[in-house]
């Protein structure tokens, strides 16, 4: 696949891009969750870019993209890079399909896009509701959170931590949790995990992780949203509790939100990427000039 460099904020950033000669409706951008990048969308590029202009991103710190000390790590950081590269790069409406942190992402900056936005499809998406970001109550709960808090920031579990999850029976074995299918859990998509986490800035990145903030509420986000959305479930993902979260979407997504579930893990895009592929095709064909050619400036 063809690539070229991109900076954001000085630093580099890692992206990809295939276009058809003549590419129908909206450009895609792809967004991976947390510790993947643009190789978890190894099953789905090809098949999107048959008709589709498709871009796929490595968020700062995540990826081959570059993990600088100094930034604030977050949604805020990880929004403005994907409305950035929207107006920079593509130039054109987008459409912004996100997998768990990069759902989060990806709502966020569809948000902040406006008409640039032609569309947001969420995969398993993270990210708090205005009613998760309640402070705990009773001693309890806050002894319970300011001592687990202190132990997760303390710089020595922190290292072991990181060791530990960088092991690549670890990186496997977490995998095999939340993939119900396990056929794709091949070495490629271990590798392609593994690989990031050498590189020299890797575990400053995963330090901030303690610390990134939560953001704005995805209801709000919901609310500020102009663009069609789809919801894409993983319905048996252990990580986020796809089904009772389910609720929480269908109580403040918009109205017109298409939602398709499917019987998959935390990652549906790897793990059954042919229904993806075809739920995201039927859905992208209904979308305001979907089915035709863009025109360009």
């Amino acid at each position: 696949m063809p690539e070229g460099p991109w900076c954001f904020q000085g630093h580099r950033v890692h992206c990809l891009s295939r276009r058809p000669e003549r590419p129908v409706g909206p450009a895609i951008l792809l967004v991976h969750g947390f510790g993947a990048s643009t190789d978890h969308w190894r099953f789905n590029i090809p098949v999107l870019a048959e008709h589709h202009e498709v871009h796929a991103i490595d968020l700062l710190g995540f990826g081959r993209s570059a993990k600088p000390v100094g930034p604030s790590y977050g949604g805020a950081l990880w929004r403005d890079q994907l409305e950035a590269y929207v107006r920079e790069r593509i130039g054109r409406p987008t459409v912004l399909v996100g997998n768990s942190l990069g759902g989060y992402a990806a709502l966020a900056a569809g948000a902040a896009l406006g008409e640039q936005a032609a569309g947001v499809a969420l995969l398993n998406a993270a990210g708090p509701f205005s009613d998760e970001q309640a402070e705990p109550r009773g001693w309890g709960a806050i002894a319970r959170r300011t001592i687990g808090s202190a132990l997760l920031k303390s710089p020595v579990l922190q290292r072991l931590l990181f060791e530990n999850l960088r092991r690549p029976a670890s990186v496997r074995r977490t995998l095999r949790q939340v993939y119900i299918d396990k056929t794709n859990v091949d070495d490629a998509l271990v590798e392609s995990i593994l690989r990031p986490s050498r590189d020299p800035g890797a575990f400053g990145v995963f330090r901030t992780v303690f610390d990134i903030p939560r953001g704005q509420p995805l209801d709000e986000l919901f609310a500020q949203l102009q663009a069609p959305l789809l919801l894409l479930w993983g319905i048996r993902d252990p990580w986020i509790n796809a089904a009772g979260r389910r609720g929480a979407f269908q109580r403040h997504a918009p109205a017109s939100t298409t939602e398709v579930v499917l019987e998959a893990g935390h990652c549906p895009h790897d793990e059954v990427p042919e229904q993806v592929n075809r739920a995201m095709l039927e859905w992208l064909a209904g979308l305001p000039g979907g089915g035709s050619e863009p025109s360009r400036p």
